[in-house]
Protein backbone atom coordinates (compact mmCIF):
# COMPACT_ATOMS: atom_id res chain seq x y z
CA UNK A 1 0.00 0.00 0.00
CA UNK A 2 1.24 3.35 -0.90
CA UNK A 3 1.16 6.44 1.20
CA UNK A 4 -1.64 7.93 -0.94
CA UNK A 5 -3.91 4.96 -0.31
CA UNK A 6 -3.32 5.12 3.45
CA UNK A 7 -4.11 8.87 3.49
CA UNK A 8 -7.33 8.32 1.47
CA UNK A 9 -8.45 5.51 3.79
CA UNK A 10 -7.69 7.73 6.80
CA UNK A 11 -9.73 10.62 5.37
CA UNK A 12 -12.66 8.31 4.62
CA UNK A 13 -12.54 6.87 8.15
CA UNK A 14 -12.48 10.36 9.70
CA UNK A 15 -15.49 11.43 7.60
CA UNK A 16 -17.41 8.27 8.54
CA UNK A 17 -16.51 8.83 12.20
CA UNK A 18 -17.82 12.40 12.13
CA UNK A 19 -21.07 11.27 10.50
CA UNK A 20 -21.44 8.49 13.08
CA UNK A 21 -20.88 10.86 16.00
CA UNK A 22 -23.48 13.28 14.61
CA UNK A 23 -26.04 10.47 14.30
CA UNK A 24 -25.31 9.27 17.85
CA UNK A 25 -25.69 12.78 19.25
CA UNK A 26 -29.05 13.26 17.52
CA UNK A 27 -30.36 9.90 18.75
CA UNK A 28 -28.96 10.55 22.22
CA UNK A 29 -30.65 13.94 22.35
CA UNK A 30 -34.00 12.36 21.47
CA UNK A 31 -33.59 9.64 24.10
CA UNK A 32 -32.53 12.17 26.73
CA UNK A 33 -35.53 14.37 25.92
CA UNK A 34 -37.92 11.42 26.29
CA UNK A 35 -36.37 10.40 29.61
CA UNK A 36 -36.60 13.96 30.97
CA UNK A 37 -40.24 14.23 29.89
CA UNK A 38 -41.02 10.89 31.53
CA UNK A 39 -39.44 12.06 34.79
CA UNK A 40 -41.38 15.33 34.67
CA UNK A 41 -44.58 13.39 33.97
CA UNK A 42 -43.91 11.16 36.97
CA UNK A 43 -43.32 14.23 39.15
CA UNK A 44 -46.54 15.85 37.93
CA UNK A 45 -48.49 12.66 38.67
CA UNK A 46 -46.90 12.48 42.11
CA UNK A 47 -47.90 16.10 42.84
CA UNK A 48 -51.44 15.41 41.61
CA UNK A 49 -51.70 12.43 43.94
CA UNK A 50 -50.72 14.62 46.91
CA UNK A 51 -53.78 16.79 46.29
CA UNK A 52 -56.97 15.66 48.07
CA UNK A 53 -58.81 14.87 44.82
CA UNK A 54 -59.04 11.43 43.26
CA UNK A 55 -55.83 9.48 42.85
CA UNK A 56 -54.22 8.45 39.55
CA UNK A 57 -52.16 5.27 39.86
CA UNK A 58 -48.52 5.74 38.88
CA UNK A 59 -47.84 2.93 36.44
CA UNK A 60 -45.64 2.61 33.36
CA UNK A 61 -48.61 3.49 31.14
CA UNK A 62 -49.56 6.64 33.05
CA UNK A 63 -45.93 7.79 33.25
CA UNK A 64 -45.53 7.27 29.48
CA UNK A 65 -48.74 9.19 28.73
CA UNK A 66 -47.70 12.01 31.05
CA UNK A 67 -44.15 11.94 29.74
CA UNK A 68 -44.98 12.04 26.05
CA UNK A 69 -47.97 14.35 26.50
CA UNK A 70 -46.50 16.70 29.09
CA UNK A 71 -49.07 18.87 30.83
CA UNK A 72 -51.64 17.93 28.19
CA UNK A 73 -50.97 14.25 28.88
CA UNK A 74 -51.57 14.71 32.60
CA UNK A 75 -54.74 16.59 31.72
CA UNK A 76 -55.89 13.66 29.58
CA UNK A 77 -55.20 11.26 32.46
CA UNK A 78 -57.13 13.46 34.88
CA UNK A 79 -60.05 13.70 32.46
CA UNK A 80 -60.02 9.94 31.83
CA UNK A 81 -60.00 9.24 35.56
CA UNK A 82 -62.84 11.76 36.13
CA UNK A 83 -64.91 10.08 33.41
CA UNK A 84 -64.22 6.65 34.91
CA UNK A 85 -62.45 5.26 31.85
CA UNK A 86 -59.90 3.43 34.01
Amino acid sequence: MGILEIVLIGIILVILGIIGINVLLKVGKIVLTIVVHMLLGWIMLFIWNILPFFKIPITILTVLVAGFGGILGVGVLILAKALGLY
